[in-house]
């Protein structure tokens, strides 16, 4: 079955930083964009950081741009999220994503499997 097994979150201090890992199963994340997304309590999930596949565009979100970088290892078929300088606001369940080749208007749109989510949390 297509899969996605995010791994890597725990509890941090305010300017730790972390690298979540997320392996995919049963499909090659190369083929595909790739995202990482989170939610809070009480918020809606809102994209982090992604890249489309057929052009390359990467959107990071505002307030993560400059700390969080995402990036893909094909030969290991693993996607990351390195994340520096984290803050308490990105507390957080943080979730992998991948969505079928398409022209997609923006990198986060449309994502088709989800991993199960890991949880950051950032707290002194």
């Amino acid at each position: 079955q297509v899969q996605l097994v995010e791994s890597g979150g725990g509890l941090v201090q305010p300017g730790d930083s972390l690298r979540l890992s997320c392996a995919a199963f049963k499909f090659t994340l190369d083929d595909n964009a790739i995202g990482w997304f989170r939610q809070a309590p009480g918020k809606e999930r809102e994209g982090v950081a992604c890249i489309t596949r057929r052009t390359g565009d990467t959107y990071y979100l505002d307030s993560v741009k400059g700390r969080f970088t995402i990036s893909r290892d094909n030969a290991k078929n693993t996607m990351y999220l390195q994340m520096n300088s984290l803050k308490p606001e990105d507390t957080a369940v943080y979730y992998c994503a991948a969505g079928i080749d398409r022209w997609r208007r923006r990198a986060c749109d449309g994502m088709d499997y989800w991993g199960k989510g890991t949880l950051v949390t950032v707290s002194s």
